[in-house]
């Protein structure tokens, strides 16, 4: 019943204005309702993952950050269709996988939303405070370029060396490095 509530406000016209934006909210959540639940491992299936998992492990080597993978398939209906972004959902994922628990507050989270096709990387206060915004955005956008192409894992594995380079230069590798986050990817 709340479903069909909820719906049914969201598809409502009071005067007209705005009734594009909630007709693609509908259609985005409803988008969200029907995808299969294999959507994931279709573009990710385990060798990819693996191949993931070891680019991060050889990153870490390079600098003092500490990279996360996650890869999300459809969202939750109603949050969707109340306006969840895939950049909200992003930082909710940065703080249930803890990437900002680091030593020197140097996570930093690739999210890839598959239903939606979005790309977000969150970086935790200490690399934020030197890595500008737009230059985790041009990562983001060469990653879709790659997705677009259907290399999920190859835009994945490009994507965090690109971060890797970033992190090297700002926070490159002490002789204490330890490896504080797990590298697996996280399928969520």
């Amino acid at each position: 019943m709340e479903v069909a509530a909820d719906l049914a406000a969201a598809v409502r016209r009071d005067d007209g204005s705005g009734g594009d934006s909630q007709m693609m909210t509908v259609r985005r959540a409803v988008h969200h309702l029907v995808a299969p639940p294999w959507l994931v491992r279709r573009a990710f299936p385990k060798a990819a993952l693996d191949r993931i998992e070891a680019a991060v492990t050889a990153s870490e080597q390079t600098h003092r950050g500490e990279i996360r993978f996650a890869v999300e398939g459809a969202l939750e209906f109603l949050p969707v269709l109340h306006g969840l972004t895939a950049h909200q959902r992003a930082l909710d994922v940065f703080s249930l996988l803890r990437v900002w628990d680091t030593e020197e507050n140097t996570g930093v989270l690739i999210y890839l939303q598959v239903v939606d096709r979005e790309i977000e990387i969150v970086a935790d206060r200490g690399i934020a405070h030197r890595i500008p915004q737009h230059e985790w955005d041009a990562i983001c956008r060469r990653m879709e370029t790659a997705f677009a192409e259907a290399c999920y894992d190859e835009g994945v594995i490009a994507g965090i060396a690109e971060v890797s380079e970033l992190l090297a230069r700002h926070f490159p590798a002490g002789t204490i490095n330890p490896d504080e986050l797990p590298n697996k990817p996280a399928i969520l």
